[in-house]
């Protein structure tokens, strides 16, 4: 099965240097830093500009991610709907924020509006500060229980038949949703135990971060056998920066400017941030550098420099275009069919992506050879 490959949308902000890591610092990070700025403003503009960019270079959606550090994920992608023409965007979102029946309903009249071009990201959240912020004050493993009455609220509301629910989080009674459109697929990530098994009863694909081709193995194989407990079977993604040259000369030079415009004072700060997180998946990614700033490639062509400052998926693909497109076919033997990549600034990487490593990829074979989108 060829593999898809998707994109991301910086809704805090963009850098339009190579040094623009220094961001993530307040960007990524739970605890919002005033003093941080960015050179390019999520607007409209400009995320319009890196859609259409990866629209036209052949990506097949954007992820846009949920914080109280970027702006909000559904009505900036709706609005970037009607500015591109088929991309999809994948739009991560809090299940525990707003009840199971409007978000449905959020849900359907996005896809009529879009023409059924969302995905759905959810995030169960991983920071008791940032979930604090909105008001959600219970801890993760509840904040897990309530998302799988949620989804499955949700999925029988899809049904397009009346739906009664009473379970320890929800209430709901005689709820229907009006002609139901096309189901918008569900993705949701974890490493935790109750991560995976919601995932295995309620998603449809299963996101990991960018570990080393063993540990992410080791986490699908549980994730299949928790599916397979649940007679069912999901579809597999994973999220890496990328930075992909001509030359692998290039593409590692790139990284040491990147690591070099990092003050000791900025790595220490994000790594006291990250170091308070409740998710699993950040203390996973922390153990790939702790802290450290030599010894970064953790694996062949795997980088774990970016999460000395940006929390959440912290590795990058570095390399040749060549080892990069290497690289992306052992996640894929591994059962990777989705890959969400991003680089800084994300309107000039999505054409090296693009224009560079999208023909090695399409020459083996490893993703469709149809014609990009006209922009």
């Amino acid at each position: 099965m060829p593999v898809k490959l998707h994109w991301f949308l910086p809704t805090n902000g963009d850098s339009r240097t190579d040094l623009s890591l220094g961001n993530a610092v307040g960007a990524h990070g739970a605890r919002i830093d005033a003093s941080t700025t960015t050179e390019r403003r999520a607007d409209i503009g400009y995320m319009s500009q890196v859609a259409r960019a990866a629209e036209s270079l052949g990506f097949e959606a954007a992820l846009t991610p949920t914080s109280s550090w970027c702006e909000e994920a559904w009505v900036i992608t709706a609005a970037l709907t009607q500015l591109t023409r088929s991309f999809k965007y994948l739009v991560a979102f809090r299940p525990g924020l707003q009840s199971p029946t409007l978000a449905a309903q959020a849900a359907a009249t996005y896809q009529r509006v879009s023409g059924d071009r969302l995905l759905l990201n959810v995030v169960v959240g991983g920071d008791a500060v940032e979930q604090r912020r909105y008001g959600d004050t219970i801890g993760k493993d509840s904040r897990y229980a309530r998302a799988d009455e949620f989804l499955a609220i949700v999925r029988e509301l899809w049904s397009g038949e009346e739906v009664n629910f009473s379970g320890e989080w929800y209430e709901i009674e005689a709820a229907r949703l009006l002609d139901p459109p096309a189901w918008p697929t569900v993705y949701l990530g974890g490493s935790s135990a109750a991560a995976i098994d919601v995932a295995a009863r309620r998603a449809d694909v299963f996101l990991t971060w960018g570990e080393p081709p063993e540990a992410v193995a080791a986490k699908l194989d549980a994730v299949r056998e928790a599916a397979e407990l649940e007679g069912r079977e999901l579809g597999f993604g994973i999220r890496l920066h990328a930075i992909t040259r001509d030359t692998a000369e290039e593409a590692w030079a790139v990284a040491d400017r990147m690591l070099a415009g990092l003050s000791p004072e900025q790595i220490a700060k994000a790594q006291s941030i990250q170091s308070v997180s409740e998710s699993e998946g950040q203390r996973r990614m922390t153990e790939l550098h702790r802290g450290r700033t030599d010894h970064l490639e953790v694996a062949p062509n795997l980088w774990a420099g970016i999460g000395l400052v940006r929390g959440g998926a912290g590795t990058a693909l570095v390399g040749s275009h060549e080892e990069v497109a290497d690289r992306i076919a052992e996640y894929h033997d591994l059962g990777i069919d989705e890959f969400i990549l991003s680089g800084y600034p994300h309107l000039e990487e999505a054409y090296r992506v693009g224009e560079g490593l999208m023909p090695v990829l399409k020459a083996r074979g490893l993703i469709d050879s149809k014609e990009p989108v006209a922009a």
